[in-house]
């Protein structure tokens, strides 16, 4: 939109202010810097500033200039705090929550109603089962700013429901810049011995060097014996292949024979062991410059990289709401993470009228989980003298790898000077072309994921005195999970500004193509003695329990084979083409009016996947046309939006009142439109697909008031409403008190109700030693309802909350900064109110998480203007996780207290 000098010069300081990232008292230093005169220190500290000030102005004159609601993190603000992942930072957003610490819940909306793109690109997924994105795979180190829009305009995908977060990664700089920072740190949980085992040469670097990949051997008898690896399925290939036997039982022992030998081909090098953790690691570097090479041409280039390696210890309890005493899990987690990132950024621009952009980035996150699981039941209660142990072993290496490339091009007078024979004379000066094109994609592979399953010997207080491994097939399992989810985005836009007298007219339209595809893949084996000879040689280490003398010897029967029932591996692909266009119209620099449409059109298929099918009666995808057609779904819609803002000076300098209406569309993830059961890897709780599921529709309303005060001072206050029409929502399945079974279905109708209140204050006022100080906050109170509906299945509330939704969120941030520049602290705190967990069902209560009061401290001292020193406190409260059910803490996790030093030096 055209710039209108009038409205967006009024207070500059409001721009600073309102970024939380300079003290009232810089003006005041810059301007006695001035006065002072040249000397080289002062002059440093102005430029420290300068750079602070013009990177917290852009932010906010991008919040000014928006159509829509939208909330604008900037990367100094999220330093100064100190979070260290995307997730964690958007807690500090008026009306955001954080859930699993990797999924954002925008207006007490889950996290599918959230969408994420990366520089304006759809990204794709390496959750396993969801299409949204956790965030917590992007490091705070990448980022430039965090743009969060919550009311829709015609130029976003239609899919939004509470919000979408736009991650902006850093571009080309100015000049010459380098850095690089060092940084460790501690968790209180891990103060002692972890819990590890053996495992490759590049668990380092976050990447598994073969030692835990699936042996070529069972790949090949997964070919051979058509994926069945019992003895008798083995027993009917060999004699297919025309092995002759004397005898039934001499057949049986050739095909025994076989499958004990496969079952060495297995890592089983799974011992759990005791060591000594280390402290936390962290690196990044960056360098960039740009370089001009006349009047008209510039280049540039940025590159980065970080590397984190981190070890936690963590311990989960589980109870029954109705047994809470005997019937206890407890897990005890040791877990080794190692975070790498790289960027690179490459740019050309042409006499500020044509610009082109690559960016490239690759994040690797690995989790190495070595866990003991002891826990009752209702088959094995505390008071029995008996209970259950699980061993688990999981290597989980997440990858997404993203190219893109973006420009844009307004034909001005130098550009159309380029071009011979004045082609381009016709065009309007201010007409700008924009167009991207973003090629991602995201893995996640899990090689050899183990869990063994033992019986344990207690005492009287449930404390383990003995245990061995279990007998039968299904006491240890080796799974390989792979996915892969890509994305292609690509499309164009372009803007044409009409200034008349008393108005300016904005003519905005484009078009864009998301292609996606993904594939899931599950294999997993079961080994297990039936009986051994000798019972106590199941007491032993798990090396020597599953060793290759226990599984061959005679006085053993040991049996393997490859488990599943065909169904939990799925594909799936999506393709959504759109159109949009938009007039945004302003009169007398006071009233602006915005409205579009957007058209898509979306299909979208998916299908369980048998990667063992190799008959006509047992295929890998299913050949009934009925099911084929059930798999599919298309949609073809319109979606309106309305924006209407009205700049004056109410009350304050510079006062904004905005108001929007617009319907949008939340569709299920893909897996979710399949019949299989799968385990969520986030809750551990069985999750049963609905190929009947269909998209929500939601109507939204936004009415939102800004005042920006001359003294740096400003308030926001906002109100939403929205409507949700067949919400897609989480209900209890019928199961064992053992396990915890979820469904997907449509509920019938939700709404929400809110208010977000926020705003920065200046404490000199309480004193001239206040001065140095600040507080910004944010209050978001919010009511939800979720009309349950026939397809629910008996729930106990058929009225209640929608699952995740706060009645309240508060973030607060109080800040110093020294008069001399040298020092800073920010004091974070965050709290949610409880939250539906898990919703009942037959008069079972409801779960509810419980709130979690966050209070962290950030401190920087500058010795000088390239170094900067960070200490970060984390959790100073020491809170716990808790879930409540029936007044009984059914869930409780300690994430403990984290402490961090780094040291950065920039150029």
């Amino acid at each position: 939109m055209i710039k209108h000098e009038k409205f967006q010069r009024a207070p500059l300081v409001l721009a600073i202010a309102t970024a939380s990232v300079i003290a009232p008292n810089v003006f005041a230093q810059v301007a006695m810097d001035s006065v002072a005169g040249p000397q080289a220190q002062q002059i440093e500290e102005v430029m420290v500033q300068g750079r602070l000030k013009d990177s917290a102005e852009t932010l906010v004159m991008e919040r000014l200039d928006e159509e829509v609601v939208t909330d604008i993190l900037g990367s100094e603000m999220i330093g100064r705090v100190g979070d260290s992942t995307v997730a964690a930072a958007l807690r500090r957003v008026s009306g955001l929550s954080l859930v699993n610490d990797k999924f954002v819940y925008v207006r007490g909306l889950g996290e599918r109603y959230s969408s994420t793109t990366l520089n304006g690109a759809t990204v794709p997924s390496p959750d396993l089962t969801r299409n949204v994105i956790p965030l917590d795979i992007f490091p705070t180190s990448v980022v430039d700013s965090l743009a969060v829009q919550k009311s829709y305009s015609a130029d976003q995908a239609a899919t939004f429901g509470g919000g979408n977060v736009d991650i902006r990664t850093k571009s080309i700089p100015d000049s010459l810049t380098y850095s690089i920072e060092l940084g460790s740190g501690m968790n209180t949980e891990t103060d002692g011995d972890v819990l590890t085992y053996s495992g490759g040469g590049d668990d380092s670097l976050g990447t598994d060097d073969g030692t835990r990949a699936m042996p070529a051997e069972l790949q090949a008898a997964l070919q051979r014996f058509k994926g069945r690896l019992g003895v008798q399925d083995i027993r009917k290939v060999l004699e297919a292949e025309g092995n002759v036997y004397g005898s039934a039982s001499e057949a049986i022992a050739a095909a025994q024979q076989v499958n004990r030998d496969l079952a060495l081909n297995l890592n089983r090098d799974v011992n759990l062991e005791e060591e000594s953790s280390k402290p936390d690691m962290d690196v990044k570097a960056s360098v960039g410059n740009s370089f001009v090479l006349n009047d008209d041409w510039e280049v540039g280039f940025l590159a980065g990289g970080s590397y984190k390696n981190r070890w936690r210890e963590e311990e989960t309890i589980k109870r029954s709401y109705g047994s809470p005493e005997e019937r206890i899990d407890t897990e005890n987690t040791s877990t080794n993470s190692v975070d790498l990132s790289a960027n690179v950024n490459l740019g050309i621009r042409y006499a500020d009228e044509q610009e082109v952009m690559f960016t490239s980035l690759y994040l690797r996150n690995t989790d190495d989980d070595a866990s003991i699981r002891d826990y009752f039941n209702e088959n094995r209660e505390v008071s029995d003298g008996r209970g259950f142990r699980e061993y688990t072993l999981k290597y989980e290496e997440r990858d997404l790898m993203l190219n893109q490339v973006k420009g844009s091009h307004q034909m001005g007078p130098a550009s159309k000077a380029l071009v011979p024979g004045g082609l381009l004379n016709w065009t309007p000066d201010d007409l700008v072309v924009d167009w991207f094109y973003s090629d991602a994609t995201a893995q996640t592979d899990i090689p050899n994921e183990v869990s063994i399953l033992a019986d344990t010997t207690t005492n009287a207080s449930g404390e383990v005195v003995s245990s061995a491994v279990s007998t039968g097939v299904n006491s240890s399992a080796f799974r390989f999970t792979e996915l892969e989810d890509q994305v292609i985005n690509y499309g164009w836009s372009a803007t044409l500004p009409l200034e008349f007298s008393s108005s300016t007219l904005e003519l905005s339209g484009g078009y864009a193509r998301t292609e996606k595809g993904r594939w899931y893949k599950q294999t997993e084996f079961r080994l297990g003695a039936l009986t051994v000879g000798d019972s106590s040689s199941l007491g032993g280490s798990l090396d020597e329990v599953f060793s290759d003398e226990q599984i061959t010897s005679t006085d053993n029967n040991y049996v393997f084979d490859r488990a599943g029932s065909d169904n939990q591996s799925y594909i799936a692909a999506t393709l959504t083409d759109a159109a949009f266009g938009k007039v945004d119209w302003t009169l007398n620099e006071t009233w602006r009016v915005s409205a579009g449409a957007r058209w898509e059109e979306y299909n979208q298929v998916a299908l369980d996947w048998n990667p063992y099918g190799f008959t006509l009666d047992d295929p890998q995808i299913t050949n009934d046309p009925e099911e084929l057609r059930e798999a599919t779904y298309v949609e073809d819609a319109v979606y309106p939006s309305l924006s209407l803002t009205y700049m004056g000076s109410l009350w304050a300098e510079t006062f904004q009142l905005r108001f929007g209406a617009s319907k949008t569309s939340v569709r299920p993830d893909l897996r979710e439109i399949t019949d299989a059961i799968y385990i969520d890897p986030i809750t551990d709780e069985q999750i049963k697909g609905n190929p009947n599921a269909r998209p929500s529709e939601i109507t939204n309303f936004d009415i939102r008031a800004e005042w920006f005060f001359d003294n740096g001072d400003n308030l926001t206050v906002s109100a939403y409403y929205k409507d949700i029409m067949d919400p897609i929502e989480f209900f209890e399945l019928a199961s064992s008190d053992t396990n915890v079974a979820r469904e997907i279905i449509n509920a019938e109708s939700g709404e929400i109700t809110g208010i977000e209140i926020e705003g920065l204050k200046t404490l000199g006022f309480m004193g001239e030693f206040m001065d140095n100080f600040f507080l910004q906050g944010n209050l978001t109170v919010q009511e939800t309802e979720l009309v349950a509906g026939t397809e629910a299945d008996a729930p106990t509330n058929p009225i209640r909350e929608m699952t995740g939704a706060s009645d309240y969120v508060v973030n607060m941030l109080i800040g110093f900064d020294s008069p001399d520049g040298n020092h800073s602290a920010t004091l974070g705190y965050n709290v949610f109110g409880d939250r539906l967990y898990l919703a009942g069902r037959n008069g079972a209560p409801d779960a509810y998480e419980q709130p979690f009061h966050s209070l962290d401290l950030t401190y920087s001292w500058y010795p000088t203007s390239e170094i900067t020193i960070k200490a970060k406190m984390q959790n100073l409260l020491d809170e716990a996780i808790e879930i409540e059910r029936a007044g009984v803490i059914v869930f409780e996790e300690k994430p403990g207290q984290t402490f961090a030093l780094s040291a950065q030096y920039q150029f």
